[in-house]
């Protein structure tokens, strides 16, 4: 799996350290990114977030968590250790991300080239400005430029997951949806109604509509008419 940092994942992570069965200690995982120049264990570190907040609440092996080293004395062999390390490892299975304001991926700013892999990118000033709350609000203390996978990197991952949460996110629609991830044959984004209020009115009701009829209906046979699931009080409808 590829793993992301992020207000946004704080519900996911609880959920999977809640059921902690769902995470085998023989996952694999590779972190979506890492600031250049913040120490390991500095409290804003993804290093330090992925830790707390994650892998030490879950059963599995260190050694199969890997995270970028934004203290590398040369990030172009970071970069290129880490693409290869992907590499070995397989396929990724599920690639789980966030995105910012402006439609990033990791930190991939709009525009970015499509089959990019694991590299160093400078941050776009509306990204610095939205992240600099984890540093107190001082500029001078938010890094300018990380490590991060390409979009090549997602395109690639058998399975994508997004989500999008608040407000402040609703504007990144457009290079979410028109640009990068319709190309890929396995996408699903969860969202919030906050995050769909910029969405087009027939858009958001067309999915919502999906939502209904994926939850209240089931095929009995492949091929035969979808008929209603039956539906009980005392446990949740689900799709069959």
């Amino acid at each position: 799996m590829v793993l992301p940092t992020g207000s946004t994942l704080l519900g996911c992570y609880k959920k999977l350290i809640e059921g902690t069965q769902q995470v085998e200690h023989s996952a694999r995982t590779f972190n979506m990114d890492k600031y250049v120049g913040l120490p390991w264990d500095y409290p804003e570190s993804y290093h330090s977030f992925m830790w707390n907040k994650f892998f030490k609440h879950i059963d599995i092996h260190p050694e199969n968590t890997h995270i970028l080293d934004g203290n590398a004395v040369d990030l172009q062999a970071e970069d290129q250790g880490y693409r290869q390390e992907i590499k070995a490892a397989g396929r990724i299975e599920l690639f789980v991300g966030g995105i910012g304001p402006d439609g990033h991926i990791g930190f991939n700013e709009p525009g970015s080239s499509l089959v990019s892999r694991t590299h160093v990118k400078t941050l776009a000033m509306d990204t610095i400005l939205a992240n600099a709350r984890f540093f107190d609000g001082d500029l001078a203390k938010m890094p300018t430029m990380a490590l991060t996978v390409g979009v090549g990197t997602v395109m690639h991952a058998r399975e994508v997951m997004i989500l999008i949460t608040g407000a402040h996110n609703t504007f990144a629609e457009p290079y979410v949806d028109h640009v990068c991830l319709p190309q890929h044959p396995c996408t699903v984004f969860i969202c919030d109604e906050d995050a769909t209020l910029e969405v087009k009115v027939k858009t958001a009701k067309y999915f919502k509509g999906l939502i209904l009829f994926i939850t209240n209906y089931r095929p009995m046979v492949p091929g035969s008419r979808l008929v209603p699931e039956p539906q009980s009080a005392d446990k949740p409808i689900k799709l069959r």
